[in-house]
Parts: C-alpha cells; structure tokens; sequence
C-alpha cells in the first residue's frame, strides 16, 4: 500500500503551524538521521517564531558537527541568525556541575542518590529550570538513541515519585532533621525548612514541566527513522511508549529513501528500492493518521548552515525524482550519459595505452 488520497501531508509544515508548541522532541534510532533533521526543524521555526533554543541531550553530540560550530552547555546564537540558540547537555555530567558535594546541595544529593535514577532526573530539572528562566518562544530537543530518550521523557514522573518518597520521610520523621541539625552544630542551610524548600520548589518546576509534556498544544514527539526493519521496529516500540507516557506524536521522518533519480539503472538500487518500498507501505499502513515526510539519500553530508537551510526544502515539500521513466525525455538522457561516459571510457583506455607504450 502505497500513499493514498486519505494520506496526510508529506510535510513538517503542521508543526511550524502550531505556534502554542513549547518542546518539540526529536528522536530515534542511533544513525537515522537524528541531528541532521532537529537542526533542520529548528531553522524553519527560526522563520516563524520570535526565538528557538536546540538542545542536545545526546552524549555524542553531533550539534556542533551539524552546524559546523562549537557549542556547549549555555546557550550559544547560532551563525548567521538573530534568534536561533544552541547547546549541547549531557544529564549525568550536569549533574555533577550543578551539584557540589559540599553544604545543602551535598546533602541533597546523597539523599536523591538513595531513589534509582533521580540522580539524572534531578540534573535534567535542573537544566528545564535553567531553560524555562530563558523565556524561548520553543525548544527543540536533539535526544539520544531510543533507549536513552525513553528514560528521560520518564525523568519527569521518576521525580514526581522521588520527591514525594523524600516528603513522606519528612512527614514520618517529623522534626527529627531538625533536632539531626541543631545536634551537630550545623547551620541554616541544614534546616528542615531550608532542605524542604528546595525540595519542593523542585518539585514544583517538575510538576509543570510534566502537565506540559503531556499537553498536545504544548510537547509534541518527531519520530525519526530509515525504511528498514530495526528501525520500523525502533519506530513502533517508541510510539508505544510515548502513548504510555501520554506523549503526543503525530510527524515521523522517513530518512535515507532512494527514488528513482538515476538515469543510467543499477541492479544494486534497484533491489534496495524495492527493499525500501516494503518498509515505506508498512509505515504507511501503520501510521495511516501521521504526516509522513520522505527524505531523499544524499551523496553527500548535510553539514553547515548553507547545506541544512538547502535540504530543508525536503521538510516543506515532498521531494519528486528528477526524471520519468518510458518518456521520450527519458531515453534521450540515458543516450546522452551512456554517450558521455563511452567517451570518457575512450578517453581513459587512450591515456592507459599511451603509458603502456613509454614504459
């Protein structure tokens, strides 16, 4: 089953529509594509939003290669726009950043470490708060592999959870820290108020970023992938997840596609067109209500400023192959390559006989 007429349109132009977006997420499969597509979603919502931040949570962090600039964890203007920021986070080094291991902020992280995976967690709110105090008008998230991706769109909850374990100690222990405090001589920043305080503002902060990923008009999720299938696989794994998680996502990018752009046909590409069409009506049949965008296999990397803002015509418009097949206009362009290359055949066999008469 190929596209159909009830087939949504083949673009990301229904994101860049929707301007109550805060955090649009992209993600996938290790080596779809990732980078290249979040860079190129956040050039265009630099043409219609007042400012946009791209974040990379991946620990590879190819942001930098992709934009062919240096970034690091604050924010940087990227060159050649007035609006666009980047910066590339990795959650469990943040963590050990944010987090001295000295007063209060020891103190909670030795506590926070007692909860399985809050470290990360509490790293990763740490950098929503620094985000949110920025006033973007959206932010693009650059994630790591599936896998990766999965455990820090559960960070949210897994903070929810931990905070309201470590509340409920305070509750069953009553003035028990207090008096721990006073005992051993130590000051305010021990308090039971002090530690609480930060406790819940924490909370607080995740609370809402939470309410707002599971809000359509908000967060929305760009699945990435190739058609092959490891990644409908990946794909399908990560779409069920995000409903569990009541994650909104309706946009997947079909990266590396071959069409039938050459004149002169190969075996080799056409048994991998027609491998790659297999996938294609598989996504199609299952993702029926998602707008679907077909990105075409480039010879060469998408690298630079010049480079993405070129492809990204990809993203607004359905790419279309260069050529018909069973037209007069066809076959006078294979006879002309064929020509072509015969006399470049020639031409190359005339300089290889020349060389074997000298020597």
């Amino acid at each position: 089953m190929a596209e159909t007429e009830n087939t949504l349109e083949g673009s990301v132009e229904n994101i860049l529509e929707q301007d109550t977006l805060k955090w649009i997420f992209v993600g996938g499969k290790g080596g779809v594509g990732k980078t290249t597509c979040s860079s190129i979603i956040s050039i265009l919502l630099s043409r219609v939003r007042s400012s946009v931040l791209i974040i990379s949570t991946d620990p590879a962090h190819n942001l930098s290669d992709a934009f062919q600039q240096r970034f690091t964890k604050t924010p940087s203007l990227v060159n050649g726009f007035t609006n666009l920021y980047a910066m590339e986070v990795d959650p469990t080094v943040e963590h050990e950043d944010a987090v001295g291991t000295d007063g209060m902020d020891g103190f909670i992280s030795d506590l926070s470490n007692a909860i399985p995976g809050i470290d990360e967690a509490m790293s990763f709110a740490e950098m929503l708060k620094l985000v949110q105090t920025m006033d973007y008008s959206v932010i693009v998230f650059d994630t790591a592999p599936t896998g990766h991706t999965l455990r820090l769109l559960q960070f949210p909850s897994t903070l929810e959870k931990g905070l309201g374990k470590i509340m409920s100690l305070k509750n069953k222990f009553g003035g028990m820290l207090g008096q721990m405090t006073r005992l051993f001589g130590l000051g305010d920043e021990f308090g039971e108020d002090a530690i609480l305080g930060k406790i819940e503002g924490m909370k607080d902060i995740i609370e809402q970023v939470n309410k707002q990923f599971k809000d359509p008009d908000m967060t929305t999720f760009v699945c990435v992938c190739i058609p092959e299938f490891l990644s409908l696989y990946e794909t399908e794994r990560l779409v069920q997840e995000l409903n569990k998680f009541e994650i909104d996502t309706h946009n997947i990018i079909i990266n590396q596609v071959l069409f039938d752009d050459e004149v002169v046909e190969s075996k080799l590409l056409k048994a991998r067109m027609k491998m790659q069409q297999k996938y294609l009506d598989q996504f199609y049949m299952l993702y029926e209500d998602f707008h679907i965008t077909k990105l075409p296999l480039r010879p060469e990397e998408v690298c630079g400023v010049e480079a993405l803002t070129d492809f990204s015509k990809n993203f607004l418009t359905p790419h279309k192959p260069a050529i018909t097949r069973g037209t007069i206009e066809e076959l006078e362009l294979k006879i002309s390559t064929l020509a072509q290359q015969l006399k470049d055949a020639e031409a190359e066999l005339e300089r290889l006989r020349k060389g074997k008469t000298k020597a």
